[in-house]
């Protein structure tokens, strides 16, 4: 049975980062510290344990967020390490909807790079209290104090410095910790052993400008310190901590702690700015829901006498115990062999399974509290996003946001027994991972793959193969083109039907309008004195909405549309759900067939650094991919280049990329939004849709 923890005494903090600031291998060493693991282990070798999917020990990348649990100084901290690479970007979402705070990694050399304002943008959105850890301080070109200023200008943050590094790349040593006013080395190797020194005398003036910007950050929180600070009054530290806790609970400051992971040093005092600084359940806001039986808004407080409340953010299948759910638990408790009320499908689970995870490794426990995230097996109506609870007491919270795919593959499976299996993988792989979608093309048969890049779906063909041993062919990357129009148009649809009883009658007349950007599908009821009765009218909406899902020139779905129903007529024996859902679509056809359609693309937001000399080439490569440069930011012998490219122009840019630049370049790729194709590209899309 594991140790039971007060709430103020838990932690519930996510690792996020920019591919390769260190994520990964600093989990490693906070396991090691905590004693969770009793050997480091190490991306680059394949033997890091929160990177257990073989798919990510081969590339060395994480690419499924993984949980695990382990103490510090009578704390206890779950921690989720998620993935950096864009294409994973659901792993970040949902694991954020769930945590309570997070330790935001950067690397020394890089400093906030695209995908760690990404991630930083995700926090914003969840109100998620963070500190920093600008790791690598040991590699060529570390610049602690460039990236805190990135920190503050590029994400708008009140950066704290907490310690400060003593030398920099080989010359790197230890830390000043700048609350305490004392210099740390680690001596031994495996940096077990801590060494407490004076601040080194080249030091002190830096320290005292940086001790005394902590100082005046904490003042804004404490009248006392304030009224110290004034008298030139000594301060003890934990009078500062206590004030910066609050500034971090309240997304004000970001304190910042330095180091080298992969050395081995500086994790220790990250672990202790974790529990000094990140908020414990008992520090949040209570969750707010609905109660799906009033519609009104009910609160959950962090307390074990609640009624029970937890989220599952995350559903995997595991190839020992089947189908597992993650979830976090915002109230009350949950026994093992109980039952428990998923408030967004109207289902009731049996609990058969609680578990505490560690990466790919369980523990089976026998009751879940407040605070916890834990896993259970074998539910099988719950999906991600959905609420569950106590069915005296329903509430659904706030379902997660996840982003829409932008690029499709076929995939044909190899051999008749192959079929049914390649359906079946499928459905288990989208139930995991809600970026993945997958259709069959009605015209063509094909089985359409859809996901965030061609990393994400690469791994998902990996898995196909290897976890469910389904052979299939995938074809070539395609652009998930959409479709809109550019003007307000009319439709018309009827539908009649005579048999030999009752017929089928249901009419309906169709305004379609244009919509901003970004804005999706709106569907408004304008009908006046009861032309179509009210019960048809869902019908004729779920006919607008099915017609929409193919649209008139390449047969992409229809966005940022509104469709205004106006008009329509019924009869009263012969009308059904079914003639107006079929009324509905005929009309979204007739108003398409004289539509002026447009085509919208995927625009990727994109960062390119390439060595300063072949800065030129890069930039006409990447206008002649139709880029729009927004940006060049020169960083000693390195240009950054920052443009809007369309997806359709980016496939196999790593490998071109490399070949002008001697294998120097690298770039990472952000999906921005959709825009209209120029009609030139959008010819040849048409031409090459209908050969």
């Amino acid at each position: 049975m594991p140790q039971t923890y007060p709430l103020e005494k838990i932690r519930n903090i996510g690792i996020m980062a920019h591919i390769d600031a260190g994520k990964t291998t600093t989990t490693e060493r906070i396991l090691f510290y905590t004693g969770k693991v009793h050997r480091i282990g190490e991306v680059d070798e394949g033997s890091a344990t929160m990177d257990w999917m073989e798919q990510e020990q081969e590339r060395g990348i994480t690419i499924t967020s993984a949980a695990t649990t382990c103490h510090w100084k009578e704390f206890r901290i779950n921690i989720i390490d998620t993935p950096g690479h864009v294409d994973f970007t659901a792993e970040v979402e949902r694991s954020l909807r769930v945590l309570d705070g997070a330790v935001a990694i950067f690397c020394a050399k890089g400093g906030v790079e695209p995908q760690s304002e990404a991630v930083w943008r995700q926090a914003d959105r969840y109100k998620v209290p963070r500190i920093a850890y600008v790791n690598k301080m040991d590699a060529v070109g570390a610049n602690f104090y460039k990236v805190i200023d990135a920190i503050e200008v590029k994400l708008g943050a009140n950066p704290v410095v907490v310690t400060l590094p003593i030398g920099v790349e080989d010359q790197f040593s230890g830390v000043v910790d700048v609350l305490h006013g004392k210099a740390l080395y680690w001596i031994d190797e495996l940096g077990l052993e801590v060494e407490e020194a004076d601040i080194p005398e080249d030091m002190r003036d830096l320290f005292a400008q940086y001790r005394d910007k902590l100082v005046t950050a904490a003042s804004d929180f404490d009248d006392e310190i304030l009224e110290r600070y004034v008298h030139g009054e000594e301060i003890p530290a934990h009078m500062l901590i206590a004030a910066l806790r609050k500034g971090t609970i309240s997304n004000q400051i970001v304190p910042c702690f330095c180091g080298s992971s992969f050395k081995n040093k500086g994790v220790q005092r990250l672990l202790d700015g974790i529990v000094d600084f990140l908020p414990s359940p008992l520090d949040i806001p209570p969750v707010e829901g609905i109660d799906p039986r009033t519609g009104e808004v009910t609160v959950r407080r962090p307390s074990d006498d609640e009624p029970f409340c937890a989220l599952a953010f995350k559903v995997m299948t595991d190839p020992y115990v089947g189908r597992v759910t993650y979830f976090r638990v915002y109230s009350g408790i949950l026994t093992n062999r109980s039952y428990v009320y998923n408030a967004t499908r109207d289902k009731t689970e049996r609990i058969q399974r609680l578990l505490l995870m560690h990466a790919n490794h369980r523990e089976d426990v026998e009751v879940v509290s407040t605070g916890d995230i834990v896993a259970t097996v074998a539910l099988k109506h719950t999906i991600t996003g959905d609420t569950l609870c106590d069915e005296k007491y329903p509430i659904i919270l706030e379902p997660i946001a996840f982003p829409t795919p932008v690029i499709t593959v076929a995939i044909e499976p190899n051999t008749r027994q192959d079929v049914d299996k390649l359906s079946v993988s499928l459905a288990k792989l989208a139930e995991e991972d809600p970026t993945f979608t997958f259709k069959t093309d009605d015209e063509t048969g094909q089985t359409l793959i859809a996901g965030m890049g061609e990393l994400h779906l690469e791994v998902i063909c990996d898995r196909l193969l290897r976890e469910f041993g389904v052979g299939a062919t995938v074809g070539k990357p395609q652009v998930a083109y959409k479709e809109s129009i550019m003007e307000p148009v009319f439709g018309e649809g009827k539908f009649i039907r005579q048999t030999g009883g009752h017929g089928q009658y249901g009419h309906a007349k169709i305004r379609l309008e244009p919509l901003p950007r970004g804005s999706g599908f709106e569907f408004e009821n304008a009908i006046r004195g009861g032309v179509i009765p009210q019960e048809f009218i869902p019908a004729v909406e779920a006919g607008v909405r099915e017609a929409l899902e193919s649209g008139s020139l390449i047969g992409y779905p229809l966005v940022d549309v509104k469709a205004i129903l106006e008009d329509g007529s019924f009869h009263e024996v012969d009308s059904s759900e079914l003639a107006f859902k079929i009324a509905g679509s005929m009309a979204v056809k007739d108003a398409l067939s004289r539509a002026k359609v447009i085509i919208l693309e995927p625009i990727m937001k994109v960062e390119v650094n390439t060595p300063t000399e072949f800065l030129g080439e890069v930039l006409s490569d990447l206008t002649a991919r139709r880029g729009q440069i927004t940006g060049i930011e020169t960083t000693g012998t390195f240009e950054t280049i920052r443009a809007f490219v369309p997806l359709a122009t980016m496939f196999g840019y790593a490998t071109d990329l490399r070949s002008k630049t001697q294998g120097r370049g690298t770039y990472t790729m952000v999906f921005s939004h959709y825009d209209v194709v120029p009609s030139a590209e959008a010819e040849k899309i048409i031409s090459k849709n209908y050969l």
